[in-house]
């Protein structure tokens, strides 16, 4: 193997780490505990702490999907040489990085998209439309159905004729089947899901055993959440809210590592020596770094500037966007947590407060910084690959 091929390798592994390091700082690091943080559920310190673990664990056994999907799958006809890879990981971890500095959450799945579909243009690649459309899908619907149930769930928590210890077990129990098929690494050779593994286990063949095997770990979960309630209404919430914390935690090292080693997959066929596991454990490791270092600011923007949030509030944001990111995982589509939990902080908070219970101009500002950062993406990509080219 030449000497060039090797130094420009590490060059984009380096990148690579970087861009890891900023989403664990930004994005993955901050969004998924910011509901508990602003519930007064966990200190800054302790989520930061938490979900660098959680991530990293999910990055591990979940990431291969979208690392695929961002390194394969996003441009057709052509593939991503080093200098591309370099170009699109700098660009998208820079613009994170000013996203970070600035206390407004750029959205990461929005500049790496951007950033690998200009690069790839510009390098005569043909659009990618079956995916695009899966991704404008899943882009475009997030604040719809995210802040739409988040908008139904803080609508019902609150009330009286809803007793809190049956709606909060209730959603405990739809959690509990959902973590049940998802899908792992370490259970490709039962199955893939926790369920079907289980399913291993018992004397019942088929089907069946999955669909008893989620229905009791749903049980158990709604179980365990209505004995907590029930003894202690205010500490049941919250350690229910810092539950779903983990849960969102994890599925955002699930998605984000994606776009952070997803450029380097192609690079791997010249790499026969590297493995897609050790890539994504690299990642983990970055993510991990950036959440136990710098990811309390943006942690303290996000549950402070955009609404107050209590108990049950929390509760309404973190279902959904557990839900969505967990779908978007398993699509393979890169997805932007800030988009998942912002959309869902304001939904449960036009729910409970109406216009007062969000920052409008904070809000607006975001928006904006989405948009405007996949389009800026896109264009510097773009540009830059004409230059290299040259």
């Amino acid at each position: 193997m030449e000497l060039t091929t090797i130094l420009l390798f590490a060059t984009a592994a380096v990148a690579s780490l970087f861009m890891a390091w900023v989403i664990g700082a930004g994005s993955s690091g901050a969004t998924p505990f910011a509901p508990a943080v602003g519930a007064n559920a966990i200190s800054t310190m302790k989520a930061a702490f938490l979900v660098g673990l959680l991530g990293f664990a999910g990055a591990v056994t979940q990431g291969a999907s979208v690392s695929e999907a961002v390194g394969r799958g996003l441009v057709e006809g052509v593939t991503l040489p080093t200098a591309g890879v370099i170009v699109v990981l700098l660009l998208g971890a820079g613009l994170m990085a000013i996203g970070i500095y600035t206390g407004y959450p750029i959205a990461t799945a929005f500049t790496v998209t951007g950033s690998v579909i200009g690069v790839g243009f510009a390098l005569g690649g043909d659009p990618a439309w079956g995916k695009y459309a899966e991704i404008g899908a899943v882009w475009v619907l997030t604040p719809f159905v995210g802040g739409g149930i988040a908008y139904g769930l803080a609508s019902i928590l609150p009330r009286p004729d809803v007793p809190e210890d049956v709606s909060v077990p209730i959603l405990a129990g739809i959690v509990g089947i959902v973590v049940a098929n998802l899908e792992f690494s370490f259970c490709s050779s039962v199955g893939g899901t926790l369920a079907a593994a289980g399913a291993t286990l018992v004397p019942i063949d088929g089907a069946a055993a999955t669909v008893a095997i989620s229905i009791s770990s749903g049980a158990v979960a709604a179980a365990v959440v209505r004995w907590d309630v029930g003894r202690d209404q205010i500490g049941g919430l919250r350690r229910f809210v810092i539950s779903l914390g983990a849960l969102v935690a994890f599925s955002a090292g699930a998605s984000q590592v994606g776009l952070a080693v997803g450029p380097l997959f192609p690079l791997l066929e010249d790499l026969p020596t590297v493995s897609p596991i050790a890539v994504l454990f690299g990642g983990g490791v970055g993510i991990l770094v950036g959440s136990w270092t710098s990811a309390p600011r943006m942690i303290k923007s996000i549950s402070q500037e955009y609404a107050s949030l209590g108990p049950r509030r929390s509760i309404s944001t973190l279902v959904p966007s557990f839900l969505i990111a967990q779908t978007a995982v398993l699509l393979g589509v890169p997805v932007s947590f800030n988009e998942i939990i912002v959309s869902a902080i304001v939904g449960s908070g036009a729910a409970v407060a109406g216009s007062a219970g969000v920052s409008p101009r904070k809000l607006g500002y975001t928006v904006a910084a989405w948009l405007g950062s996949f389009v800026l993406a896109f264009g510097l990509g773009y540009g830059s690959m004409l230059l290299l080219a040259r």
